[in-house]
C-alpha cells in the first residue's frame, strides 16, 4: 500500500517561509512525477509545482520566483521550499504522487493534505 505522509504547514507571517515535506512509502517501482497542489476556502484544488523523476520542474506563474520543489530520490521525498508568502497563498496543501507500483502499475496517489496560514 503506498503512502504520502506531509509535514510543515503552519502560520507564519507575510514575508515569511515554510517548507514542506511529502514522504512516499510503499513498493513503488518508478515514479513519474510528484506534485503540490493546494485548495483555498471556496475555490477549486490548483496546481502549483511539480516535478518529474528526472528532476525537471514547473510551477503555477502565481508562486514562480518564490517557491522551489525538489525531490531526494533516495529517500522517496518531495519538498516544496516556499519564500515570500503571502496571504493569498493560505490554503490546504496537498501532496500528489503518479508513480507505478510494483505489480499495481501505474496510478495516483494523494497526501492527507496540510494547512499553510499566511498572516499577521
Amino acid at each position: 500500500q503506498v503512502q504520502l505522509v506531509e509535514s510543515g504547514g503552519g502560520l507564519v507571517q507575510p514575508g515569511g517561509s515554510l517548507r514542506l515535506s511529502c514522504a512516499v512509502s510503499g513498493r513503488i517501482f518508478s515514479i513519474y512525477s510528484m506534485n503540490w497542489y493546494r485548495q483555498a476556502p471556496g475555490k477549486d484544488r490548483e496546481l502549483v509545482a511539480v516535478v518529474t523523476g528526472g528532476g525537471s520542474t514547473n510551477y503555477s506563474d502565481s508562486v514562480k520566483g518564490r517557491f522551489t520543489i525538489s525531490m531526494d530520490n533516495a529517500k522517496k521525498t518531495v519538498y516544496l521550499q516556499m519564500n515570500s508568502l503571502k496571504p493569498e497563498d493560505t490554503a490546504v496543501y496537498y501532496c500528489n504522487a503518479d508513480l507505478v507500483v510494483s505489480g499495481r502499475g501505474r496510478s495516483d496517489y494523494w497526501g492527507q493534505g496540510t494547512q499553510v496560514t499566511v498572516s499577521s
